[in-house]
């Protein structure tokens, strides 16, 4: 379905007009490299392994991601973790003190922070009691400065998805960008929307190589969307902003998928191990449906049982300061020797 969206009405008017930084590595392309001598970047000439500078558009990173997700290389962004991409989207489409972003409390911070640091307003329409999206109050919300809903699903800390319904719903009546935030997606059973980029040019994906891949030291974030947007962000992005170690750890882990899918087998395994045992730890109040690789548990009191945990050596977060997360706590799945040490902490702390 048509919802008449034209990408020109979003970007920002100085982003339009911008003449990208060209690099040294993005003007050189299309020659056998094996035999050139490079005087053209200014670099240390002495061989190392990290002496040249990376690949200013990580082809090989994104030549796998492509296969292996479905899409075309100029469909893919990648940046300095997904708090880079994030950052990104915020300087391309929304003018500071004066267009607006909607994000849906509570839900992964670095939303409303990076609205503060580029000026932009934050509309907060909170989850319904559910943890689902009041798609009324976000209409009623939208005015002709909204650029951006931000959609975190699976959410975080909640766990849960949001449903298709609310999702399609946004994507076909919101003229501007719709962005799910994917972190979590691979503990989940849903589908990823990326399944529906060519469908929705409005749709925004952001995944990251930190949770089911193993790799949050590299920091590594994906943006998946229409090439008019990837072409935008590429505009603004850093020449250099994903470092040559990082592409390389990125293309080792991702050259063994079987590996990946083993560990978030075991992150899902044990994930319904411990909902077993949750359930029935008597200062347990609420054990809420996760579809990530933690949970959010409601307790009798949140510090109490957090400052209990951490004298026993395991730390958590608390999320009672969060909306609709009173005495909320949340626990990463961690390895099966790590998840018997909390059961066998929380055990010991509910009968003492």
């Amino acid at each position: 379905m048509e919802n008449n969206f034209d990408i020109n009405n979003l970007v920002r008017e100085n982003v339009k007009q911008l003449k990208p930084y060209s690099s040294a590595r993005d003007e050189f392309e299309g020659f056998d490299t094996a035999d050139m001598i490079f005087l053209d970047a200014n670099e240390n000439p002495f061989e190392n392994g990290v002496n040249r500078y990376p690949d200013p558009q990580q082809m090989s990173v994104k030549g796998i991601l492509a296969k292996q997700k479905k899409v075309k290389t100029n469909q893919i962004l990648l940046g300095n973790g997904s708090d880079e991409v994030l950052d990104l989207l915020f300087r391309a489409f929304c003018e500071p003190k004066t267009d607006n972003v909607i994000t849906l409390p509570p839900t992964y911070g670095m939303y409303g922070v990076l609205a503060n640091i580029n000026a932009v307003e934050n509309k907060e329409i909170l989850l319904s009691e559910d943890f689902q999206p009041q798609i009324e109050k976000i209409m009623e919300a939208i005015d002709s400065k909204t650029k951006i809903i931000f959609l975190c699903s699976p959410n975080n800390p909640t766990g849960n998805s949001f449903s298709d319904e609310s999702v399609v719903y946004l994507l076909r009546n919101f003229k501007g960008l719709v962005v799910i935030d994917e972190a979590y997606i691979d503990f989940s059973k849903k589908e990823s929307w990326i399944n529906e980029l060519d469908e929705y040019p409005n749709l925004v994906i952001t995944q990251t190589l930190s949770k089911a891949y193993g790799l949050a030291g590299i920091r590594l974030g994906i943006c998946y969307a229409s090439t008019e947007v990837i072409l935008v962000l590429n505009k603004i992005k850093p020449p250099y902003n994903v470092n040559e170690l990082t592409q390389k750890k990125a293309l080792e882990r991702l050259d063994n998928p079987e590996k990946i899918k083993s560990e978030i087998d075991s992150i899902i395994t044990q994930r319904e191990e411990l909902l077993k045992v949750l359930v029935n730890v008597n200062f347990v109040e609420k054990v809420y449906p996760t579809e990530a690789n933690f949970i959010l548990i409601k307790v009798d009191n949140a510090n109490k049982r957090y400052d209990e945990l951490i004298a026993k050596g395991i730390v958590i977060r608390n999320r009672t300061t969060q909306p609709l997360c009173d005495n909320c706590l949340r626990f990463t799945v961690g390895t099966e020797q790590e998840n018997k040490k909390l059961i066998a902490a929380l055990i010991n702390i509910a009968t003492s």
